[in-house]
């Protein structure tokens, strides 16, 4: 569990690039089917979000490992959001954090990175969203294009606050996730 959290630690609190001309879009291939997930994953993916949902930088310095609880926000913060191979990804406050595509004028070709948000900013509005198995371990499958899940996808989630969270890193083990608004 100490991996994960590191993983999750540096996912969070990593300085991202800056947007440019040269940014490179990644994304998911319209054309190809997206992905379905495991059963575990699908478990989670129908499952429907409990309770009143809670912005990310209120909750965080509220909840501590055990807890239950439901945020919402957008699949954001990060160059890279979703942590190759696992099922994890990064999930922003957009109460506090700015897509680049939602500022008039900014042609940002990889909005989901908030390059124009602060490390700290960024470090505040975030949580670790993880699907883990009956051991507590990551699913060792990636959730980028299943259910509807892509960058800027707007999302809740419910589950528990996992070992290792701290207020500096929200960390949750996902019983429920939708998306939409």
């Amino acid at each position: 569990m100490k991996i994960l959290t590191c993983i999750a630690a540096i996912l969070t609190v990593l300085p991202m690039t800056a947007c440019d001309s040269k940014s490179k879009t990644a994304g998911i291939d319209r054309g190809t089917p997206a992905p379905v997930g495991s059963d575990a994953v699908q478990k989670v993916l129908a499952a429907k979000p409990s309770g009143e949902a809670g912005a990310i930088h209120k909750v965080r310095t509220q909840v501590k490992p055990g807890d239950d609880i439901t945020i919402k926000g957008r699949i954001m913060g990060n160059l890279n959001p979703f942590v190759e191979g696992r099922a994890a990804f990064i999930l922003g406050d957009p109460e506090t954090m700015k897509a680049c595509s939602d500022i008039p004028g900014d042609s940002c070709e990889t909005p989901w990175d908030n390059c124009c948000d602060s490390p700290e900013v960024k470090k505040a509005g975030t949580a670790t969203i993880q699907i883990v198995d009956e051991s507590g371990k990551v699913l060792k499958e990636g959730l980028e294009g299943t259910g509807g899940l892509v960058k800027l996808a707007h999302v809740t989630v419910s589950g528990k606050v996992a070992e290792g969270s701290s207020p500096d890193l929200l960390l949750i083990n996902a019983s429920a996730i939708s998306t939409g608004k």
